[in-house]
């Protein structure tokens, strides 16, 4: 049975942190929690003045979770400075830094931004699983949650937990499913609600392609706010984006929203790489009955109209949903299922057309 960060963390709330008594978990001093092919690695964040005294506490957090991974498996550091409490340099109201044109993120090749003209046709879902199915084709893949008003990237990949920063400014994002994650969700409450207007919403997110330590990625995904709003419009200012794709159901009201987005992307000069459509089908479990509950195939009909590329269908199903909701995409539950194949396949035709 593989570890899990389940695992870990119970491991960790064994660990007692000698300030307060309660365990380093409870007292929220473990940061960047990343478990990947049986290896474990954290940050143990604490004030500066108990960064000596703290040392036997992150030898004694290794010596647990090696139980469970094996000698040599684990990695933690002790970090400390001033501010412990204070999230990374998200300041609420920064505006955005002035810059010379989109620009290149630091170490990232492509930037993929997904996209859809209105909420609830499972965009995100769809940035999920194809981040993930793109990961387990062997590229390293980024995900960055740009929808600051509903952030759900960290649920749906099973992180928690606030990101380290070393020097109050840079950003260490968290991993999971071998994904790269950031997001405005790991620095407030689950249910804290963001109140921003749009400078700030263009601050955060020009910081958040800018201060996380992204690594090297052969791929950043954006999942996007529904909408042609601020963070569009900054993303594209901001960045060097390859491309865009936007998801629809294909029902009519979601499409007449969906050709907004891709007027917006025309209007942005941001290539479109193609149309996802989501929902696209329902099969009975019990008697294998296909219906069609949102129609079909308007996604598919729009793309050739456009003359833009059709990517492919994504069925509605309820694994989809329970497996987002658990924290564990159906890319990675359920890997060699239908629902997966269906992910898998769009993420080989952005390889095998050079995309990615």
């Amino acid at each position: 049975m593989s570890l899990t960060r389940e695992d870990v963390l119970a491991a960790l709330r064994t660990i007692s942190d000698p300030a307060t008594g309660k365990s380093i978990i409870e007292a929220d001093l473990v940061r960047a929690l990343t478990v990947e092919d049986g290896r474990v690695r954290f940050v143990i964040e604490v004030a500066a003045e108990q960064g000596k005294a703290m040392e036997p506490v992150r030898l004694a957090a290794v010596e647990a979770v090696e139980k469970l991974a094996g000698s040599g498996n684990v990695s933690a550091l002790l970090t400390a400075h001033a501010a412990p409490k204070a999230p990374p340099d998200l300041k609420v109201g920064r505006h955005p830094t002035p810059q010379a044109g989109p620009q290149k993120v630091a170490g990232v090749n492509r930037i993929i931004a997904v996209a859809s003209g209105k909420g609830g046709v499972g965009k995100s879902t769809v940035s999920a699983n194809l981040a993930v199915a793109l990961a387990a084709e062997g590229k390293r893949v980024g995900l960055l949650d740009a929808d600051v008003y509903g952030p759900s990237q960290p649920r749906m990949l099973g992180i928690s937990g606030r990101p380290a920063s070393p020097d109050g400014k840079t950003i260490l994002p968290l991993r999971n499913h071998g994904v790269t994650l950031m997001s405005i969700g790991l620095m407030v409450k689950e249910d804290e609600a963001v109140v921003w207007r749009g400078p700030m919403l263009m601050g955060a997110l020009q910081q958040m392609l800018g201060q996380v330590q992204w690594g090297q990625l052969d791929v950043l995904i954006v999942d996007l706010p529904p909408g042609t709003g601020d963070v569009q419009m900054t993303l594209s200012q901001k960045a060097e984006v390859t491309g865009a794709i936007v998801v629809s159901t294909p029902q009519d009201i979601a499409l007449l929203d969906a050709r907004k987005a891709l007027n917006m992307f025309d209007k942005m000069n941001v290539p479109v790489l193609g149309m996802i459509e989501n929902m696209s089908s329902y099969t009975c479990p019990n008697c294998g009955h296909e219906a069609h509950i949102f129609g079909h195939g308007g996604a598919k009909a729009d793309a050739e109209r456009l003359d833009l590329p059709f990517l492919g269908e994504i069925p509605l199903d309820l694994d989809i949903r329970l497996a987002s909701d658990g924290g564990a995409p159906i890319t990675v539950s359920k890997p060699d299922g239908p629902q997966a194949g269906a992910f898998r396949t769009i993420a080989r035709k952005l390889i095998d057309g050079g995309i990615i």
